[in-house]
């Protein structure tokens, strides 16, 4: 037993909390990879689209969606810290059917994700038209090279080999499954738009489009015309934690050691002590990512509804960049728009990275629970790493350029992927909440309170998804 395996727990390698700011500093890290996950399409264009439809009304809708569901997060992660669990491996602890070793969540997750691929596969493409439009390889490329698949022919073009850079760096990145480069990168990229971004609402304020305060007021009455409503629900799902980041959180809090440096359960005082010590620096990480994806959501929202909202541009299909990059020109000039390209391109490519890393360890953990591998061998895990960090990114490009004449049924069957986890989480936090627990550490009324909140909004959101995609498009 070494301290170098993070999936691994023992007395001796047990570490004290830490009790000042400075040394809690050092041990957070996970919200910076889970930022990175979240600060990127549904932020970038997600919430920009909404304020460019709604305008300033609907900014209650962006901060209620960024604050409510943190609870859930929450509660995930204490189950890691208390019982050293995987996320698969708590859901293997789920009552219900099971189909040979594993529980019914887990097979059902497996079957939902088989799907998720299209999802993601818009974000590659998106990062290679970006990448093209920074350096076109027109000149380059043969005009009438393609590859022709059946009745498909896919041109090689500037996007296509972008998409195969895009892919092949981000592999290189993560299938070694090194935890340090992945919160590093994710870190860095998300900082510097930051940065920008906030910079550019800064300058908005000397722009005939500067924001006053009868904005903001207006856009904290809890009021929603009935016109903008599904925009505003729609983004309501996509911003904030989602079930998916919130089911990767725990392999970041594992994998910083907050687990093992509480070590296993002990009936003695200084064990509980300690295990609340590591809860305690999990909520400050966990509220630190919240206010950074907060602020983060709200500036996109805040430069949509001024400058596009009033314009009447709404970001949608091939001008997606190209008016989304109008939020930054409008305010720091026309040379902004390559610090957006960049910008963006990081912010994307972040998500792409923490999306990787995330989906290497969530499938390599489920199968782990069906009995194909030992996510515990720290060699087994790592050999599963790598093979999923080179075929996901493989299977991204594969399924933009193939199913790119069909974008409603990429979003059909996203959404439908998508609201089935959200139920999935929403149950599991309640049931580790009542059923998992050590007694010692049961919450207060305050917390019980939030996590019922976050819980049944993101219960809500999968059934608004679900009428939404059987019954409103009918």
């Amino acid at each position: 037993m070494t301290r170098t395996d993070p999936y691994q727990q023992s007395s001796e390698a047990r570490l004290a909390p830490p009790t000042t700011w400075g040394g809690t500093l050092k041990h957070l890290g996970p919200g910076f990879i889970l930022s990175a996950s979240i600060v990127g399409s549904g932020e970038l264009i997600a919430t920009t689209h909404l304020g460019a439809t709604a305008g300033f009304v609907a900014l209650w809708v962006i901060l209620v969606s960024c604050l409510v569901k943190v609870a859930v997060q929450l509660e995930f992660g204490k189950q890691a810290i208390l019982t050293g669990q995987t996320t698969m491996e708590s859901l293997n602890t789920l009552p219900g059917p099971r189909i040979g070793k594993a529980n019914w969540s887990i097979w059902l997750w497996l079957l939902l994700m088989i799907l998720k691929p299209l999802q993601v596969g818009a974000i590659v493409g998106t990062v290679a038209v970006i990448l093209s439009m920074i350096l076109p390889l027109s000149g380059i490329l043969p005009a009438d090279l393609a590859i022709v698949l059946g009745s498909i022919a896919i041109p090689i073009n500037s996007v296509f080999v972008w998409s195969i850079v895009a892919a092949v760096v981000v592999s290189s990145l993560v299938f070694r499954g090194n935890y340090q480069v992945i919160e590093k990168v994710s870190l860095v990229m998300t900082g510097l738009f930051t940065l920008l971004t906030l910079f550019s609402l800064f300058q908005l304020q000397w722009t005939p489009n500067a924001i006053a305060w009868p904005d903001i007021a207006g856009g904290l009455k809890f009021q929603l015309p009935a016109a903008v409503a599904f925009v505003a629900l729609g983004a309501f799902g996509i911003t904030g934690v989602g079930g998916d980041e919130i089911m990767a959180y725990n392999y970041w809090l594992l994998e910083k050691g907050y687990a093992r440096n509480t070590g296993p359960c002990e009936d003695n005082q200084q064990w509980v002590d300690d295990a609340k010590g590591w809860i305690r620096v999990m909520y400050i990480d966990a509220i630190l990512a919240m206010v950074v994806y907060t602020v983060m959501t709200v500036a996109f929202f805040l430069l949509g509804a001024a400058i596009l909202h009033d314009q009447g541009e709404v970001p949608e299909h091939n001008q997606l960049v190209e008016t989304l990059s109008r939020i930054y020109t409008e305010t720091l000039g026309v040379s902004a728009r390559y610090f957006f390209l960049f910008g963006a391109l990081a912010v994307l490519f972040s998500t792409l990275l923490a999306a990787l890393a995330a989906w290497t360890r969530l499938y390599s953990d489920a199968v782990g629970q069906i009995g194909l591998l030992n996510y515990r061998n720290p060699k087994q895990r790592h050999v599963a790493f790598a093979i999923f960090a080179w075929l996901f990114p493989a299977t991204w490009v594969a399924c933009y350029f193939l199913i790119t004449k069909k974008p409603a049924a990429m979003v059909i069957i996203g959404g439908v992927a998508t609201t089935v986890i959200l139920f999935v989480v929403a149950y599991a936090a309640l049931y580790f909440r009542y059923r998992g627990k050590d007694d010692r550490f049961k919450p207060g009324i305050v917390y019980d309170v939030a996590l019922w909140v976050s819980s049944v909004s993101i219960a809500a959101i999968g059934l608004f998804g679900a009428w939404k995609l059987f019954f409103a498009s009918a």
